[in-house]
């Protein structure tokens, strides 16, 4: 028996959260849930968007499942994903993007893993005014970021198969900055032989992975970088509906859709749940459930090569509980 905690979000979420529910259950895994808010409702209710007793069920329980949430305009916080990513140093952003059938996207049989470094770099939010007319934020890169996060790419690519790690950066013009993270993550690479390594600046890897992403696998990179890149890595196989999310430490992890809360389609039963569904196939894989992760992903193929019990976005008119319905019934049927 696995206690997860789960966050059913904003917007969107409470609908996309049950209906990855509907599938996890059609496993047969035991999980017993543990419930805690964050956002809008844990703002009305208490003040703040992030309780600490939301922070401590995660902290207690090692893991976490999250809906999308809001930030409340007003709150204080920049980010309640990133105030949730810093209070249990979760320093590893993880977003698979892989070609699914059915889906309309520029290329096929991509399989690619970014590894965003989530704690530093212009994310910090040094930042403040210089005079009236003037801005600045300062870019923080640390060696014992860099190393931990390109450790944690080297050890995924050898336990998930994988062939090379890419670092990306901007060290050209960046000397000091990410010229100390291409360091990092060349003397990192030595100690993984077995794991081909290469480094590419980041505007070159943007050309790169839309001209020929099949020849890339892992790439780590620091925080900006890795937000836009995965982005654009989430492009190449049909969009962030397909996009699902890790964020991973040391002592716990938190599993969240990429995609945003789309406060406006709430309570339509419209949205695509096959990101947070999928992130779920994350979680049981950090869990060790292997098997039921592959059985849920067979059942999405399944799905989607059909293409009837799917939502709009993917060209069918199945609402979100419906399609999770049939994803469930496919694990089920075996």
């Amino acid at each position: 028996m696995h206690t997860v905690t789960l966050i059913r979000g904003d917007g969107v979420g409470p609908e996309i959260s049950e209906a990855t529910l509907t599938v996890l259950e059609a496993t047969g895994v035991k999980i017993a849930w543990e419930e805690a808010i964050a956002g809008q409702e844990a703002l009305d209710k208490y003040g703040t968007p992030l309780p600490e007793a939301t922070v401590e069920s995660i902290r207690k329980n090692k893991v976490g499942l999250k809906g999308p949430l809001t930030t409340p305009v007003g709150s204080g916080f920049r980010s309640v994903n990133v105030a949730l990513r810093k209070a249990l140093d979760l320093y590893v952003n993880l977003r698979p993007a892989r070609s699914w059938p059915g889906i309309n996207s520029p290329f096929k049989e991509i399989d690619l893993v970014v590894v965003r470094e989530n704690t530093e770099d212009l994310y910090a939010g040094v930042e403040h005014m210089v005079g009236n007319d003037a801005a600045e934020s300062i870019k923080i890169i640390t060696r014992q970021a860099s190393e931990r996060v390109v450790r944690f790419a080297f050890e995924y690519a050898l336990k998930h198969g994988r062939k090379k790690v890419t670092a990306v950066h901007k060290a050209n013009i960046l000397k000091l900055s990410d010229g100390l993270f291409l360091e990092t993550a060349r003397q990192v690479a030595e100690g993984y032989p077995a794991v081909e390594f290469e480094d590419r600046i980041v505007d070159n890897m943007a050309m790169q992975l839309v001209q020929k992403p099949h020849l890339y696998d892992v790439l780590v990179m620091p925080n900006l970088y890795g937000d836009i890149l995965s982005d654009l890595c989430a492009g190449l196989v049909g969009g962030l509906g397909m996009a699902p999310g890790a964020n991973i430490g040391d002592n716990a992890a938190v599993f969240e859709p990429v995609h945003g809360s789309a406060p406006k389609y709430r309570g339509a039963n419209k949205v695509n749940p096959a990101a947070m569904i999928l992130s779920a196939v994350l979680m049981l894989r950090h869990l060790g459930e292997m098997e039921a992760a592959a059985r849920i992903e067979a059942a999405l193929k399944a799905v989607l090569e059909e293409g009837r019990a799917v939502t709009y976005d993917l060209g069918g008119s199945a609402g979100t509980q419906e399609m999770a319905g049939a994803i469930a019934a496919r694990i089920k049927a075996g």
